[in-house]
């Protein structure tokens, strides 16, 4: 079988950063700590420092979502955004 040349460019996509798993569940549990009358910020920092879940409500089902998640793979996901770095 011949081979065909190339006559067009290829692409190469890099996974969008801010469609990941993370930056979802992160969103949808700063959401429901905020419908619910918390402190989002300060109740994820409580979660994330201390890895007790009775920080993020069950509202919206935040806190089994919340859970499935690594606390270092939510922090990589913060850092990454605070900084605008997506690798």
């Amino acid at each position: 079988m011949p081979e065909e040349p190339l006559d067009h460019t290829m692409t190469f996509k890099i996974r969008d950063e801010t469609k990941s798993p993370a930056r979802e569940v992160l969103g949808t549990v700063y959401e429901a700590l905020k419908e619910k009358g918390y402190n989002p910020i300060s109740q994820l920092v409580g979660y994330l420092l201390s890895g007790d879940p009775a920080y993020i409500t069950n509202h919206r089902n935040a806190r089994n979502l919340i859970r499935s998640l690594e606390r270092d793979e939510l922090l990589e996901t913060l850092i990454k955004s605070y900084l605008g770095k997506c690798e």
